[in-house]
């Protein structure tokens, strides 16, 4: 199939729509079930490249989770912890793969913006992967291929409407690109830049203890980075994002933004949030967006009489702010990454708050030493990439 017609673009008054090849070649995409949208298809590509290449640098399954063409998560296959399981909603009985490690780490870093997302799977989805994404409010996945089990429990999604495509994982796009804007056509190399351990090489700070855990890390913040919309910056911890802020204009808004949501899924695992006493017919959305409110600036929407009622048992005591910044305290060995440097010392104090140790970002800026020397304050690593990654 050369072309597929979409009911409309990025929104319903604009049509006519499709997606096609101008070479002639058959589209690298095939539909299994439902029917993609123009939103859908951009959530797809530019996730399925940022998975493809997790799954090459760090030699791991990798899944991301994805929204309005940026990434609300991405990680790769490793063991979800204990208390990860509580966070994301997984007893200690459901047996995961690591490709369903990777999807539940995905979609546990920002659990409110991965509401209705579009999920990207490096290899082929399997039956815990299938399972997972079964309970969830998405809108579509795509993957090299499914086994006939998890593409039929996929099938059942939104009444048998789920939208589901294959991406052919040998396909190689032409190396120059091409966009329109105002009727006037955008030509570039496509951005093929390969992230890897090398790129690290460049340690600025007096602390020059790089592990390859936190290597890895790094990694996975700066291929997040290269598909999310920028200016954006990214926290990652033990394999996965969990704070990505994207398309701000300042960058310390979206160190601030990132830092955030990096704060939000540290807060949801200390025992006043996991202790919280849900009722038994609350639905998984509905305790996701009950636990933001908790741990946030608008706690009495959920602790207010006559409102924790419908939601718990019993009234839980708010969680102050000492509290929640003594818990945020034990977050650290946090990596953090940018995609263009950082023109001043703020970022690092912002991100320190968040337990960043590790730092990857361009350098290049007139103020890379007072950068420098805030990161060295902190004891932190920092590495010069050389490298932006700007995406638009």
């Amino acid at each position: 199939m050369n072309e597929m017609e979409l009911k409309y673009g990025c929104n319903p008054n604009q049509k006519p729509s499709r997606v096609y090849m101008e070479d002639g070649k058959d589209l690298p995409i095939e539909v299994l079930n439902g029917r993609p949208g123009y939103i859908n298809l951009l959530d797809a590509l530019n996730g399925y490249q940022l998975v493809k290449e997790l799954s090459e640098a760090t030699g791991h399954a990798a899944a991301t989770s994805f929204k309005h063409v940026s990434p609300a998560g991405a990680a790769i296959g490793i063991p979800l912890s204990e208390v990860e399981r509580k966070i994301y909603w997984i007893d200690d009985k459901t047996e995961l793969s690591p490709l369903a490690c990777a999807y539940a780490k995905a979609r546990g870093a920002d659990r409110m913006s991965s509401f209705g997302d579009f999920i990207s799977l490096s290899e082929e989805c399997d039956v815990e992967t299938a399972k997972l994404i079964r309970r969830e409010v998405s809108d579509g996945i795509i993957a090299p291929g499914y086994s006939p089990e998890a593409l039929e429990i996929l099938k059942e999604k939104k009444k048998g409407g789920y939208c589901i495509l294959k991406m052919d994982p040998g396909y190689r796009p032409a190396p120059i690109e091409h966009k329109q804007v105002y009727g006037i056509t955008f030509e570039q190399g496509r951005n093929e830049f390969e992230i890897n351990r090398a790129l690290l090489n460049n340690i600025v700070t007096k602390n020059k203890e790089l592990s390859d855990s936190a290597a890895n890390d790094l990694m996975i913040a700066l291929i997040t980075l290269k598909y999310t919309q920028s200016n954006s910056v990214c926290y990652v911890k033990n394999g996965q994002a969990i704070g990505v802020g994207a398309g701000q204009q300042s960058r310390i808004h979206c160190t601030r933004l990132a830092g955030q949501k990096a704060d939000n899924w540290y807060l949801r695992q200390s025992p006043k949030v996991l202790e919280l006493p849900f009722r038994d017919d609350i639905k998984m959305p509905d305790r996701d967006n009950s636990v933001d409110l908790y741990i946030g600036s608008d706690h009495m929407d959920v602790l207010a009489d006559g409102k924790w009622e419908k939601v718990f048992t019993e009234k839980p005591s708010a969680f102050t702010e000492e509290e929640k910044r003594e818990w945020l305290d034990g977050n650290t060995d946090v990596a953090l990454g940018s995609d263009a440097f950082f023109p001043f010392g703020d970022n690092i104090d912002r991100a320190a708050k968040s337990g960043v140790r590790y730092v990857a970002e361009p350098g290049g800026s007139i103020r890379d030493d007072s950068v420098i020397e805030a990161a060295d304050g902190y004891g932190m690593v920092m590495c010069f990439t050389g490298m932006r990654l700007f995406h638009h």
